[in-house]
C-alpha cells in the first residue's frame, strides 16, 4: 500500500538480466526525497497493476535482448497490448515515461522499449516525459543518471495537471509548493559544483531514502604522486573534488550456515524456462594451428538419446560453471575456505528497507557455498557502481575508500568507464586491487548478477549428420594488465577447452582396448531457436553469407544442409550459393579448408570468395585484406541477387569491426548499381531488413 501523504506514480520494470530492475529499485528509492510514493511491480506481474484503469503516471524501464526483442518478463504485456482488436483510444487516459535499455553494438538498439513505447502511442497514450534511450556499449548512466534527474519535475507536472482535471484545487496548491522554481529545465542535468559538506560517517549515509551522497571536506588522502591515473589512483582534479556518490543500497539477504549435509540442486533447476539436456562430447578438433593469434575449436555432441531438434541458423546455450580456481581465490580472500562445502540456507533480512526484496531466483533456498559461488553467480561481471557504492563500506584503508567512492561518483564516471568498464575488470580484479575492501557474503549475493548460460550458433545439420550437433568458438583470453594482475580465460571458453583437452590431446589414459579415443564427459545445454536466420524456403533463391572468423560457423551448416537436399531431391532446382570468407594467415587459421573445397566441388558452394588480413604479397596490386573489400569487386553480383533476384544476403561474425563495414559496403554498392544517393540506398537496406532478405547472427 502506497502512503497517503505521498502522491503515487506506478512504476514497471522488464529486466531480462536485472539491469531494468536495479534501475527501477533506484527510482523508486530517490521518489521518498522527491514527497513521491513509487508503486513498483515487475512488468510481468499484471494481476497487481491494471493500465486500463490507471490514473496516475507511469514509469516504464525495459530492456531489450536476444535481436531486438523485450525481456522475458514482458512477453505476455507485449503481447496483450498488441491484440489488433484493441482501439486507438484504449490508453487515451495513460501518462507514461519510458527509459528503455539496449546496447548499439547490436542491430535493434533499445527495440523492447521501442516496441512497447511505440504501441502505447498507437493506443492512445500520451508522455509526460520524454522517452530515454540508455546504451550499454558506451555506458548506461550517461543517459540513465540525467533522465532520472529530470523525471521528478515531470512526475510533479503530470500529478499536477492531474489534479487540476480533477477540480482538487487544494492539492495543487501542496504540489505547487514542492516544484522547483525553473521549470524549463526538466531535462537537463544539473552539474553544480556546490555541494554540502557530508563526513564519510554521517549516519544518513546509511539511508536508503538519501538520493545521494555529497562528499565534500572530508580529510582527503594525499594521493601518490603519479601523473597518470589507473584502477586504484587519481589525479586532480577528481582527487580533489566533492563527490556526488549514490545512496548506499539497502542490504536485504541473509546468509545462515546449516553444515555439510545434504544434495545441491540439479543444474536444469537454475534455467527457469526451458528444457536442458545433458549430452556427451564425443569429438574435439582444433581448426587453427598452434601458432595463430586465436584458437578456434570444434566441438561435437552426441544428441541422439534426447528429443533436442534444430535447424542451421539455430543458437543453443550451454551451462558453464565459473573457474573452479578463481572460486577457490574468492573463498580465500573472503576468508571462507573452510566454508566452501558448507550448505547454506539464503533468506530475505527481516525488516530490510529494500522495497519487495525476495531471493533472486537464481540463487537456490538451499545448496552449498561453493556451488552457489560456481554455478549460480557472475564473479567475473564488471562491477556496477551500486556495488562499488556498497564495498565503499567494506573498505578500511582511507585512500582506498577514496578511491572507490570517486569511481561510483557522477564526477568518476569516465575514470570508472576506462578503468573498470573498459578493461572488464571483474570482482576478483577488484579485491586484489583494494585489499582493505572485505565485503560480506551477503553482499555478494545481493550485487553479482545470475551466471548466464553462453549462447553459440549451430555449425552442423541434423539432416547431415542425424543424432550429431557441433559448435565452434574462439577461447577468449584476457591479457594480464594493470588492472588484472593475471591473464584469464573465457568463463566457458576456457571451462570447455579444458574438459576436451584429453580429446585433443589424447593419451593412454585416454584411449581405449582399440587405441581409439573416447570421453564420458558431458556438457548441460538448451536451445535458443532463431525465428529468421535460416535459409530460405524456397531452394531455388541465391544468397550470399558472409562469415570470417568463427563467422562461418552457421553457414557450415547450412553448406550441409543444403549438400544433402541436393542428393535427396536431384530434380529440384537450387539457387547459387556465395561465401564470402577471411581470416588473418592462409596457412593458420583458414577454418574448414578442405570441407569448402568440396562444397565447391560437388556444387553444394557456387562461389568462394576469401581474403589474409596478415599476409603479405608480392603482387602490384594489393589483394583484399577484409570481406567488405572482396565484397565491393563483386558488386554487380550482389546487386543483381539482392534486386533483382530477390536473393537473400547472410552477416555472421563480430559486428562492430565487420558487420558495420559489410553494411556500409552494402549501401555504397545499391547506391552505386542503382545511381542513387546514399539515404536512398540506406532504404532499401531497411527494406530488405524488414523483409527479412538481409540478416545477421552478430555479436560485439
Amino acid at each position: 500500500m502506497c502512503c497517503n501523504s505521498k502522491r503515487r506514480f506506478l512504476l514497471l520494470y522488464a529486466t531480462q538480466k536485472g539491469q531494468a530492475k536495479a534501475i527501477a529499485e533506484e527510482i523508486w528509492q530517490q521518489a521518498g526525497t522527491h514527497g513521491l510514493e513509487a508503486d513498483m511491480h515487475c512488468i510481468s506481474e499484471m494481476d497487481k497493476y491494471n493500465l486500463e484503469t490507471e490514473k496516475d503516471p507511469v514509469v516504464i524501464v525495459i530492456s531489450t535482448t536476444g535481436t531486438g526483442d523485450p525481456p522475458d518478463t514482458a512477453r505476455k504485456f507485449v503481447k496483450k497490448i498488441q491484440d489488433s482488436t484493441l482501439p486507438p483510444d484504449h490508453f487515451a487516459h495513460l501518462q507514461y515515461g519510458l527509459l528503455g535499455l539496449g546496447d548499439s553494438e547490436y542491430m535493434f538498439f533499445c527495440n523492447g522499449g521501442k516496441t512497447v513505447d511505440r504501441r502505447l502511442q498507437e493506443l492512445g497514450a500520451q508522455h509526460f516525459y520524454d522517452t530515454g534511450l540508455a546504451d550499454d556499449c558506451v555506458g548506461l548512466e550517461l543517459v540513465v543518471d540525467p533522465w532520472i534527474d529530470g523525471l521528478w519535475l515531470a512526475l510533479k507536472e503530470a500529478l499536477l495537471l492531474q489534479k487540476e482535471k480533477e477540480g482538487m484545487n487544494n492539492v495543487v496548491d501542496a504540489v505547487t509548493s514542492s516544484l522547483s522554481p525553473a521549470p524549463h529545465v526538466v531535462h537537463e542535468l544539473n552539474l553544480s559544483s556546490e555541494v554540502q559538506n557530508l563526513k564519510l560517517e554521517d549516519e544518513g549515509a546509511k539511508s536508503s531514502d538519501v538520493l545521494s551522497q555529497k562528499v565534500d571536506d572530508i580529510n582527503l588522502v594525499t594521493p601518490a604522486r603519479n601523473t597518470e591515473p589507473s584502477l586504484v589512483n587519481s589525479i586532480p582534479p577528481l582527487s580533489q573534488s566533492a563527490l556526488n556518490i549514490p545512496a548506499l543500497p539497502p542490504e536485504y539477504i541473509e546468509v545462515q550456515f546449516q553444515g555439510t549435509h545434504g544434495e545441491n540442486p540439479h543444474l536444469s533447476s537454475l534455467i527457469s524456462e526451458e528444457t536442458t539436456f545433458e549430452v556427451p562430447v564425443t569429438k574435439a578438433v582444433q581448426l587453427t594451428r598452434e601458432d595463430a593469434i586465436k584458437t578456434a575449436l570444434l566441438l561435437e555432441l552426441d544428441i541422439s538419446d534426447t528429443v533436442f531438434d534444430y535447424q542451421p541458423g539455430d543458437a543453443f546455450c550451454v551451462i558453464c560453471p565459473n573457474n573452479a580456481n578463481e572460486v577457490e581465490e574468492l573463498l580465500h580472500i573472503l576468508g571462507l575456505s573452510e566454508k566452501g562445502d558448507d550448505f547454506v540456507c539464503i533468506k530475505v533480512k527481516q525488516g530490510t528497507r529494500k522495497k519487495g526484496a525476495s531471493r533472486p531466483q537464481h540463487i537456490p533456498e538451499r545448496s552449498t557455498l561453493k556451488f552457489i559461488l560456481t554455478w549460480c553467480l557472475e564473479i567475473r561481471a564488471v562491477p556496477k557502481k551500486a556495488f562499488l557504492r556498497a564495498l565503499v563500506e567494506c573498505t578500511s584503508d582511507a585512500g582506498e575508500k577514496r578511491r572507490l567512492q570517486e569511481l561510483c561518483s557522477r564526477q568518476g564516471a569516465s575514470d570508472y568507464m576506462r578503468f573498470i568498464r573498459d578493461s572488464n575488470v571483474c570482482f576478483l580484479d577488484l579485491l586484489y586491487a583494494f585489499p582493505s575492501c572485505r565485503p560480506s557474503l551477503n553482499l555478494l549475493i545481493e550485487h553479482l548478477p545470475k551466471l548466464q548460460a553462453r549462447s553459440y550458433s549451430v555449425s552442423s545439420s541434423n539432416l547431415y549428420q542425424p543424432g550429431r550437433l557441433c559448435f565452434v568458438f574462439n577461447i577468449v583470453e584476457f591479457p594480464a594488465c594493470p588492472a588484472r594482475p593475471v591473464s584469464r580465460k573465457g568463463v566457458c571458453t576456457g571451462w570447455l577447452a579444458e574438459l576436451v583437452s584429453p580429446l585433443l590431446h589424447p593419451n593412454k589414459n585416454t584411449l581405449d582396448t582399440k587405441g581409439e579415443s573416447f570421453s564420458t564427459e558431458k556438457i548441460s545445454i538448451f536451445p535458443r531457436p532463431n525465428n529468421t536466420f535460416h535459409l530460405p524456403a524456397d531452394p531455388s533463391v541465391p544468397f550470399m553469407m558472409v562469415g570470417p572468423g568463427t563467422g562461418i560457423s552457421p553457414f557450415i551448416g547450412f553448406l550441409q544442409h543444403r549438400q544433402k537436399l541436393r542428393e535427396q531431391h536431384t530434380d529440384w532446382e537450387f539457387g547459387e550459393t556465395w561465401l564470402f570468407f577471411g581470416c588473418r594467415h592462409q596457412d593458420r587459421d583458414y577454418l574448414f579448408k578442405d570441407e569448402l573445397r568440396c562444397f565447391l566441388e560437388n556444387g553444394t558452394l557456387t562461389h568462394l570468395k576469401v581474403c589474409f588480413s596478415r599476409d603479405s604479397s608480392t603482387a602490384e596490386v594489393a589483394p583484399p585484406k577484409y570481406v567488405q573489400d572482396i565484397i565491393r569487386l563483386y558488386a554487380k553480383e550482389v546487386a543483381r541477387v539482392l534486386l533483382e533476384e530477390k536473393g537473400y544476403f547472410y552477416i555472421c561474425g563480430d559486428k562492430k569491426h565487420m558487420a558495420d563495414g559489410v553494411s556500409d559496403a552494402v549501401v555504397e554498392i545499391l547506391s552505386m548499381e542503382m545511381e542513387a544517393d546514399r539515404l536512398e540506398a540506406m532504404k532499401i537496406l531497411a527494406m530488405l531488413r524488414e523483409e527479412k532478405r538481409y540478416l545477421q547472427d552478430v555479436w560485439s
